[in-house]
C-alpha cells in the first residue's frame, strides 16, 4: 500500500541523516499535528525524539512513541510493509528510551527499558536491521554498566527502521 505519510517521514529521516536536522524536525513537527493513525504517531515521535536539543525533550518524545504502540496492529503495520510486525517496534523504543533515561543518568529506568527490549529481541529480524538494535543495545548496556552518560554515538549518524 502507498502511504504518503510514511513516505514523508521516510524523506525527512533522508533529510537528518543528510544533515538536515532543523528541515526534518520541522517536517515532522508538521506531520504529527494531523496524524492521526499510531503508525504514524509512533514512527513520527520515535525519530523526532533524535531531533531534540535537551535530553529532556528527547524523553518526552521517546515516551510518546511508546505511548503510542499499543495502539499498532500487524494488520496496520503490514498494510505498510508485509513484512513488519507491530512487536517488532518494541526493541527499538525501548532502546532508545534506556539510552535517554542512562544519558539523564536515570539508571533504574535505563535498566528498566534495557530488559524490556531484550525481551522484545525475539520479534527483530534477523537482517542488518536486527543486528544494529541488537549491537546497539550491548553498547547501552556496557555504558549503564560503567555509569557513562555521554552520548554513544551523534543522532545524526543513528540509522532506525520505524
Amino acid at each position: 500500500m502507498t502511504d504518503a505519510v510514511m513516505e514523508e517521514i521516510r524523506r525527512a529521516q533522508e533529510m537528518n541523516l543528510g544533515g538536515d536536522r532543523a528541515g526534518a524536525r520541522a517536517t515532522l513537527e508538521r506531520l504529527w499535528e494531523t496524524a492521526d493513525d499510531a503508525l504514524h504517531r509512533c514512527t513520527i515521535a520515535h525519530y523526532l525524539a533524535d531531533l531534540q536539543g535537551s535530553v529532556e525533550d528527547e524523553l518526552r518524545w521517546d515516551e510518546l512513541a511508546l505511548r503510542e504502540f499499543p495502539g499498532l496492529t500487524d494488520e496496520r503495520a503490514r498494510e505498510y510493509d508485509a513484512t513488519w510486525q507491530a512487536r517488532a517496534f518494541l526493541p527499538s523504543l525501548h532502546l532508545n528510551l534506556a539510552d535517554v533515561h542512562r544519558r539523564a543518568g536515570n539508571r533504574g529506568r535505563a535498566r528498566h527499558h534495557l530488559t524490556e527490549a531484550v525481551a522484545a529481541l525475539d520479534a527483530l529480524p534477523a537482517d542488518d536491521y536486527g543486528a544494529m538494535i541488537r549491537d546497539a543495545l550491548d553498547e547501552v548496556r556496557e555504558a549503564i554498566d560503567t555509569g557513562s552518560t555521554a552520548p554513544l554515538r551523534p543522532a545524526s549518524q543513528a540509522q532506525k527502521k520505524p
